[in-house]
This record gives C-alpha cells, sequence and structure tokens, in this order.
C-alpha cells in the first residue's frame, strides 16, 4: 500500500456528523471519501431534530459550544440548501419547558435565557397542555430541524454535488500506522467490505465519526451507547407551534402535523435492538401528561438509535490519540444542534497545517481562531485523564 497514493481525508462514518464535516471539507477543496457500515442506524437518523441548548439545561463549555452552533446554524443549513436544492426543515419555533412549579422553573440552568410562564402562560404557549404543569420557560430562541425526512437528504446530495466518494457496507476494522512507537502516524485503515473481502486503505488524515460504535475502533475512548426508543403520531396542522421538552419526553412538531415523541433512556440495553414494551409504555405515558390530547392521535412510525455518551455528555473533539486522526464523536443527545460548529471547528482544524496537538502552527491569537482553539480545548479526548489512557497527538 502506497501510503503517499492519496490525498483523500477519510471520514469514518456516515451518520450526521460524518456528513457534515465530509460537506465542510468539500467545501473547502479537500478531497472527502465517507466509510459507513449502515448509514441507516446512525443517531442522526432517528433524533428528534431539536436545537435545544436552552430548553435542554446545558451548562459550562457545553452551553458555549452549543450556542455558538445556534448561531451558525441557519448559514449552515443555507449552504447544504444551496448545494442540494433541497430544504432542510429548519424552524425557530421556540421551546417550551414546563414544570410543577415556579420555584423548580427558576432554579433551572438556563432560566436566564428564558421567558418566564405562569399556568395561563404556559396554556397560551401550548394549547391544551397537561393539568400538572403550573409554571414553564420559554427558549423563543431555540428550534428544531426536520433531520430525519428533510436534513440528512439534504446533507447527502450536498455532498455528492460537491464530490465527496462514498463507500457503504463496508466495516473499518483497525487503524493502520507508520510502526509500533506511540506518536506512529496514521497511514490508513483496514475495511472489511460487504462482499467479505478485506483491503487496506490509505490515508494520512481520517475523522473517527462513529457515534456509539467508535470505542470499538478506539478502546481508549469513553464513548458507551445509550439507546432510546422514539415514535411519531400524526396530529391536526398547527395543532402544536412549539416543541414542548418536558422531564424524560419531548415533543416535537412537524409543520405536515407529524409529532416526535423520545425519548428513551436504556446505557443498561448496550446495543440491543428493537422496541421494548416498557420502552413504548414510558413514551405514552409521558406524552398523556404533557398533551392529553395527542394520546389518541393515530401512531405514524416506531423506531430506535444508540446516542454516544461520554461520562459528562460532551462530545470529544480535535485531534485524536493517533497523529493524523481526528476526533468527531461523542455527542449524546446533542449531535443535531453541534453538527454545525463540529463541521465548522473541525473543517478549519484539518487545513490549518497545525501540529495536532490542539495548539496548532498559528499559536495563541484573538479572533475567530482563538475561538475555535477555546472551543476544541474544552472537549479534548484527554480530558478524562486515566480513562484515556492512549497518547497524545502530537
Amino acid at each position: 500500500m502506497d501510503a503517499d497514493a492519496s490525498p483523500m481525508v477519510l471520514i469514518l462514518g456516515g451518520g450526521l456528523i460524518g456528513l457534515a464535516l465530509a460537506h465542510a471539507l468539500a467545501r473547502r477543496g479537500r478531497p472527502v471519501r465517507v466509510l459507513s457500515r449502515r448509514r441507516s442506524e446512525a443517531a442522526g437518523f432517528v433524533a428528534a431534530g431539536m436545537l435545544a441548548p436552552h430548553a435542554e439545561g446545558l451548562d459550562g463549555a457545553l452551553l458555549s459550544l452549543g450556542q455558538a452552533s445556534l448561531a451558525r446554524t441557519p448559514g449552515w443549513v443555507a449552504q447544504i440548501e444551496a448545494d442540494s436544492g433541497l430544504a432542510c426543515g429548519l424552524r425557530r419555533c421556540g421551546i417550551v419547558v414546563p414544570f410543577a412549579t415556579a420555584e423548580a422553573r427558576d432554579a433551572y440552568p438556563t432560566a436566564a435565557w428564558g421567558e418566564t410562564l405562569d399556568r395561563a402562560g404556559l396554556e397560551r404557549q401550548v394549547d391544551g397542555i397537561g393539568p400538572a404543569w403550573r409554571a414553564g420557560l420559554l427558549f423563543p430562541q431555540d428550534g428544531q430541524i426536520d433531520n430525519r425526512r428533510q436534513l440528512m437528504r439534504a446533507l447527502e446530495r450536498a455532498c455528492v454535488q460537491r464530490g465527496v466518494a462514498f463507500e457503504e457496507g463496508c466495516e473499518v476494522q483497525g487503524l493502520l500506522r507508520e510502526g509500533t512507537a506511540p506518536e506512529a502516524p496514521l497511514r490508513g485503515v483496514r475495511l472489511r467490505r460487504a462482499d467479505g473481502d478485506s483491503q487496506d486503505l490509505a490515508c494520512r488524515e481520517a475523522v473517527l465519526a462513529c457515534g456509539a460504535w467508535s470505542a470499538q475502533l478506539l478502546p481508549e475512548l469513553p464513548i458507551a451507547p445509550v439507546k432510546g426508543q422514539m415514535l411519531s403520531l400524526q396530529g391536526p396542522r398547527q395543532a402544536l407551534q412549539r416543541v414542548v421538552f418536558g422531564p424524560g419526553t419531548y415533543l416535537v412538531p412537524r409543520e405536515d402535523g407529524l409529532l416526535v415523541v423520545g425519548a428513551t433512556s436504556e446505557p443498561e440495553a448496550g446495543f440491543g435492538e428493537g422496541l421494548t414494551p416498557a420502552g413504548q409504555r414510558q413514551l405514552q405515558a409521558g406524552l398523556a401528561a404533557l398533551l392529553p390530547a395527542a394520546a389518541t392521535w393515530p401512531p405514524m412510525e416506531r423506531w430506535w438509535g444508540f446516542r454516544p455518551c461520554t461520562p459528562d455528555g460532551g462530545p470529544l473533539l480535535g485531534a485524536g490519540p493517533v497523529p493524523g486522526l481526528w476526533l468527531a464523536t461523542g455527542h449524546h443527545r446533542n449531535g443535531v444542534l453541534l453538527a454545525a460548529i463540529t463541521a465548522e471547528l473541525l473543517a478549519a482544524r484539518i487545513g490549518s497545517g497545525g501540529d495536532g496537538d490542539g495548539h496548532g502552527g498559528h499559536g495563541a491569537v484573538d479572533g475567530a481562531f482563538g475561538e475555535a482553539e477555546r472551543l476544541l480545548g474544552a472537549f479534548h479526548w484527554s480530558r478524562f485523564g486515566a480513562h484515556a489512557s492512549g497518547p497524545r497527538n502530537g
């Protein structure tokens, strides 16, 4: 295998994050190839599409990252729509978070970014909301995107239009390196294709965007799957204007009346596939508590997926433990929200010519590059100390 044969960047994983990065790199003129085992299993296809850094009650560096991504999302979507000719379904519809008491509302981590609601205010925002909710917060700046039906399709087409190559049905079995030393750089990946043949594919740079499966390639990464089940109902058009983010259950209304209901959180399930009666009952109970009338709407679809979760709930971004391997994984339940900022930061970093240690050849500078380094630095894989035992890329 000639390691210098191709300057192409390999994207390991064909979900939302992988496609977002492929598109961003291709727009910068980089040859890109996406390797995917089965794109339909990616979290980007099964998420509800909330853009909710405030409604989710994020804090610290993760809130800052989410806010930065929320601000960039309209421009990011505009690029995808221009390249694909397809709408992505972006809606800044606002999100309501209901509470049983005003005290609980006021103690919410992001209460300062929201508009306070009493019971009457809740009823004005969410017609028919359940009687248990006496107070709320409205985050008009938050919203949603129809990832399942629109965004993923548009992003795939935008990638194709920009010349991204795809290989579906292949499994990356291992990383190939120039020697055995801890600092040995990446020289390629070993693939098992759909026909069963194995092949070594050369590359100097790759992005690990395998989501919940990332630790199968790099066991030192503290990423575990958290299964989530969801369902959708067909309601009357315009019956619900706002997303409702309740404790344990959320309701995401699409423009055509489809209502997405999610999601269970099942870390004990591992990669166990399939729906469970207990999970579906939990969703139905949460729906009935938030919006009783919707419990009678006809069901449309039921599905499940696997969120990639780290110990602190934040992603792993930037240079990885193998020189030449970049990380864009571990986004947990915020993959859709963080797609825009992940694509922007990583695409710029991969093309910067830096040394890969999270500091780069530009040094500590002000402005956009300085912000990028600050955001990436907060989510470096080595922040978990003993859990991240491999060498830091440098």
